[in-house]
């Protein structure tokens, strides 16, 4: 009876063993096979801007991928495709904030995009032109869209990377004044352009209008922004919005304006 049992174990074991060797070489066969397979076809899916528009264009993508890989992608096999390699080059591109790339079961090559979005256009001292992110992200412009962003020129230093923590930067002071125009609903609908003085003074004009409203730095900008609120509830609404030139807040506790 025990050698009968110890018989079966033994059976038992081989048959074990025996199916998870089968098992490994199903799924190395499969994966070999998908390694040799080639991809048929590549599928893209870029996420709208929150105005409904695009930055890049698929052909935009596919340019980046086979300029980084030397080849097209249909029609190679999938071993040779790093996905992951592929997210990386990607997300180096300047509109592209996050990238995922994978294989679906009929060998079509996936790419899922999502744009940055640009929140103000730089065009700097020197005549150069890009896009910020929200995160300080420098962009190039767009050869299929041109954002409908606030405009900031005049003395504005070259792009840095470390501008963001820079001290008397001009482009950090243009930056930080975006992100307050954009946080509050009534500076978004009267602001479209940023200019920097010579003097290094920041100025905000108007998309009604062409008054330069001076803010100077961006000390107390809380308190300059909460002074210009008020002057054109209380004092725009009565005299119109084209008797003054400029509407000066630099000063402490006041609004100083020079009529045309």
């Amino acid at each position: 009876m025990a050698k009968k049992q110890l018989k079966d174990n033994m059976l038992g074991r081989i048959l074990a063993y025996a199916t998870v060797f089968l098992v490994a070489v199903i799924i190395v066969t499969t994966v070999q096979r998908k390694k040799s397979s080639r991809a048929t076809d590549v599928v893209f899916e870029i996420e709208a801007l929150h105005s409904g528009d695009f930055l890049l264009k698929a052909e935009d993508v596919l340019e980046i991928i086979e300029r980084a890989f030397g080849h097209e992608i249909v029609g190679e096999p999938l071993g040779d495709l790093n996905m992951e390699r592929m997210e990386h080059v990607l997300e180096d591109a300047s509109f592209v904030l996050s990238a995922d790339a994978y294989v679906d079961a009929e060998e079509v090559v996936h790419l899922d995009i999502k744009q940055r979005e640009p929140i103000v256009r730089i065009i700097d001292r020197d005549g150069q032109q890009y896009y910020l992110d929200h995160t300080g992200i420098k962009m190039n412009l767009s050869d299929h869209f041109t954002a409908r962003v606030i405009v900031a020129t005049g003395n504005i230093p070259p792009y840095d990377p470390d501008f963001p923590t820079a001290d008397n930067n001009n482009l950090r002071a243009v930056f930080e004044l975006t992100e307050k125009i954009l946080k509050d609903e009534f500076l978004e609908n009267l602001v479209g352009q940023i200019h920097v003085s010579r003097k290094n003074e920041l100025q905000m004009v108007p998309i009604v209008g062409d008054q330069r409203i001076v803010i100077g730095n961006t000390e107390e900008l809380d308190d300059k922004i909460f002074r210009l609120k008020t002057f054109y509830h209380e004092a725009m609404s009565r005299m119109g919005w084209n008797k003054y030139k400029t509407i000066n807040l630099k000063f402490k506790n006041q609004v100083v304006c020079k009529k045309r």
